[in-house]
């Protein structure tokens, strides 16, 4: 006996269904991802489609960070429902931003619950910009540019560009460690030096350089240079 067809399933553990009389919060992430999809394929209904898509990428942040061409790879997908997925998960993130919209960046948690979430998952070094109005409060995230393992390639035009362009009063660089370790390497510190004489003279507010790593122990997953008195 074959895959039954969401049609098939009794109407309780359909997923429009449940969504229509239970709300989200009372499906699995391939229910929800299911209804993104709205079809499977031969032998597969959606939501194992979707549950595949979730073991193929490891976790539901993995699919997330995942391109429209790698996910449109997978049998049963393709191109338009690739970027149906990403364009949902695109505005998850611009909600989650949106959401602190109001409120002044002004300590390294508040950066870290921002970005941390998704930069921690990253297998190579990325560095953002977070630029900030004159309340602190938050304008955009820039991506500023994605390294090697441990290293993360960037200069500093790139990263007063968009301080300049949307006129920031304040910015935050924020860079994640793949290792999971946050300290600052020799690299690190040698970078947030550059920037803090560069920003002086372009009179922006170097607010602060985050390293973001994994929570271990009673580590902080997160190291502030302007917390650790450079800044």
């Amino acid at each position: 006996m074959g895959t039954p067809t969401i049609r098939e399933l009794p109407e309780d553990e359909r997923p429009r269904e449940k969504l229509a009389t239970r709300g989200a919060a009372a499906l699995t992430d391939s229910e929800l991802i299911a209804i993104l999809l709205r079809t499977g394929m031969v032998g597969k209904n959606a939501v194992d489609l979707a549950r595949e898509l979730i073991q193929k990428f490891k976790t539901l942040s993995g699919l997330a960070r995942a391109d429209a061409a790698e996910i449109a790879k997978v049998p049963g997908v393709g191109p338009t429902k690739a970027q149906q997925l990403v364009a949902a998960f695109g505005l998850a993130s611009r909600l989650a931003r949106e959401q602190i919209g109001s409120t002044p960046l002004d300590c390294p948690e508040l950066i870290y619950e921002l970005l941390g979430p998704e930069m921690r998952q990253l297998g190579k070094e990325a560095l953002r910009v977070v630029l900030l109005d004159t309340k602190l409060r938050l304008l955009r995230v820039e991506n500023v540019s994605l390294g090697s393992l441990n290293e993360c390639l960037a200069h500093p035009r790139d990263i007063f560009l968009p301080a300049v362009t949307f006129n920031a009063h304040a910015f935050i660089l924020v860079h994640n460690h793949p290792s999971g370790d946050p300290s600052p390497s020799d690299a690190d510190r040698r970078l947030t030096m550059r920037i803090a004489e560069a920003a002086k003279l372009l009179q922006i507010n170097f607010f602060d350089h985050l390293i973001l790593g994994m929570p271990v122990g009673g580590r902080s997953p997160f190291f502030s240079f302007r917390q650790a008195g450079v800044l």
